[in-house]
Parts: C-alpha cells; sequence; structure tokens
C-alpha cells in the first residue's frame, strides 16, 4: 500500500514537472516574426534573368546601377515614387553598328543607362495613362534632347520610341513595390546623343512685322531723290537773277554820269 502511494506521488511530481504551465508559465511562445526581406536589387534580378551581361557592365561602369540600388533602398524616405527600368538584353546590344558605344565619353554612357530608367513606378496596367514624352533620369525631354514616349495597344503590348528607334517591351522581369523592370528587345537610343542636329527656329511673324514697319517708316522719313538738286538750282538761278539786276543798275548809273 505505502508503496503504491509512493509511486502514485511520484508520477503526480513527473507530469507536474513536464507540464507545459508548469509554475503558471507556458514553455511554447508565438512563433517569431520573419525578418523582412531584403529589396531586391537591378543587380540580382539582371542576373538572376541571365542575358544581361552587357547591361550589368554599363551599370557598374557608370555607377548606375548603384544609384539605382540606393534609391529602392532609401525610396520610402527619400519620397519616391518608385523606379522603372527598360533593360535591354545582350542580343539588343549585339545588333547596334559597330562603334555605337565606343564613341561615347564615360559622360555620355551614363546618360545611355539613365535614359533606360523612368523616376517612377509604372506597371504595366498603367502605361496607357502615362503622359508624353516620359523624363528619364537623363534629364531634359526637349526635341533634341533624351524625349521618351510610349504608347500601349490592345492586348498588353507596349511600344516606346526614342525620335531614333521604336521598341518594344517583351515581358516584365520583376514587378515589387518600389520597382520594376521590364526587358526591351532594342537599347533606347537618345535623340541627344544619336539623332539628327535640331533645325534653329523659324524668326517670329510679328519681328518680321517690326522690322518691315521699321524700314517703311525710314523710307518715308528719308528726302526724295530729286529734291535736293531742284532746290539748289533755283538758288542758283535766283543769284544769276540778283548779279544781272547789279549790273544793269550800275549801267544805267552810268550812263546818266
Amino acid at each position: 500500500m505505502e508503496a503504491t502511494t509512493i509511486l502514485a506521488m511520484l508520477f503526480l511530481v513527473l507530469a507536474a514537472v513536464e507540464s507545459p504551465t508548469a509554475n503558471g508559465q507556458t514553455t511554447t511562445g508565438a512563433a517569431p516574426a520573419p525578418a523582412a526581406a531584403a529589396p531586391k536589387t537591378i543587380t540580382a534580378i539582371l542576373t538572376k534573368a541571365g542575358q544581361f551581361t552587357k547591361f550589368l557592365q554599363l551599370l557598374q561602369s557608370t555607377q548606375a546601377g548603384e544609384q539605382i540600388n540606393n534609391q529602392i533602398k532609401g525610396g520610402k524616405s527619400a519620397n519616391s515614387g518608385g523606379l522603372t527600368v527598360f533593360a535591354p538584353p545582350d542580343n539588343a546590344f549585339a545588333a547596334l553598328p559597330s562603334g555605337t558605344l565606343n564613341k561615347l565619353s564615360d559622360q555620355q554612357k551614363t546618360s545611355l543607362v539613365q535614359f533606360h530608367v523612368v523616376s517612377m513606378l509604372i506597371p504595366m496596367s498603367q502605361f496607357d495613362t502615362v503622359s508624353n514624352p516620359l523624363r528619364t533620369q537623363a534629364g531634359e525631354t526637349a526635341a533634341g534632347k533624351y524625349p521618351l514616349n510610349v504608347t500601349a495597344e490592345a492586348g498588353g503590348h507596349v511600344n516606346i520610341s526614342t525620335g531614333v528607334v521604336n521598341a518594344t517591351v517583351d515581358n516584365t522581369l520583376y514587378s515589387g513595390d518600389r520597382l520594376v523592370v521590364y526587358q526591351v528587345d532594342k537599347v533606347l537610343l537618345p535623340w541627344a546623343l544619336y539623332g539628327p542636329p535640331v533645325p534653329a527656329p523659324a524668326p517670329s511673324p510679328v519681328g518680321d512685322k517690326a522690322k518691315k514697319k521699321a524700314g517703311t517708316g525710314a523710307a518715308a522719313d528719308a528726302p526724295a531723290a530729286g529734291t535736293t538738286n531742284v532746290t539748289t538750282s533755283d538758288a542758283a538761278a535766283v543769284r544769276r537773277g540778283l548779279v544781272a539786276v547789279a549790273v544793269a543798275v550800275a549801267a544805267v548809273a552810268w550812263c546818266g554820269i
């Protein structure tokens, strides 16, 4: 009997020790929240996609890739609207005429890469709502500078025009809340680097009218061509008449003497 009691007490003690609520505390806490995923970098996206070796080299050599990554990381605090990148694959660069890139200076290569980056997030469904020309990170959008125009067609097709080349968005490589990356079938060559010179603006019609009016007034103020000669001739005739009169008076006086 005593042995049975002792065994029962031992069983109760062991059960209390192994209980998950021993001493009023639970031994199974809530699972820790997963760590926030690190933001994607343009380098990681293009490397994973493959076939973007040349564009990656330009991103690295111009440091534009680092600038894009910094903007993605600090986007929320930088009051930015995100980024859209148009990435041409290696076969697009291979299709360029020989020397297309080699003739560019380092600054021009930077502008070329920046021309492929728009400082706002444009999902595929919103291409038909954007205002052209889009302003890229290359700068001005005026004719002869860095204008970029996009048109969305039925079926989700998006065309891009630079004034030098017409390209097409092939597919979406990555889409996030701070960055979207599209593959394009051609290198986007900006007008400022590869386009023809922009002709000088025509003179203003208002300016021409003012010049004509000024010329007419000057002509009106000028004396007539024959006016000076007539006045001179009349003066000479008057002088000759006066001399003749003086001679006649002298002759009469002489005769009277």
